[in-house]
């Protein structure tokens, strides 16, 4: 699976903040991906990370933020 850094990924359970979509941080054989909830920054392994996934957003296809 192709992820890039960037990229908004819903998972299939959600964070004990209550939130499911993720940014991913950082990307190799582990991932860092942060909580769009509560900022939290979660390392999982790829196989890990790959099983959880419902949804990517690539960052192309996301809305330009206002100049950021």
């Amino acid at each position: 699976m192709k992820l890039d850094v960037g990229d908004i990924v819903d998972l299939k359970k959600q964070h004990p903040c209550g939130n499911k979509r993720f940014e991913i941080l950082r990307t190799g054989a582990d991932f860092r991906i942060k909580c769009l909830g509560c900022e939290k920054q979660i390392w999982l392994s790829r196989p890990v990370l790959e099983k959880r996934i419902r949804k990517v957003t690539k960052k192309e296809d996301r809305e330009p933020d206002d100049n950021k």
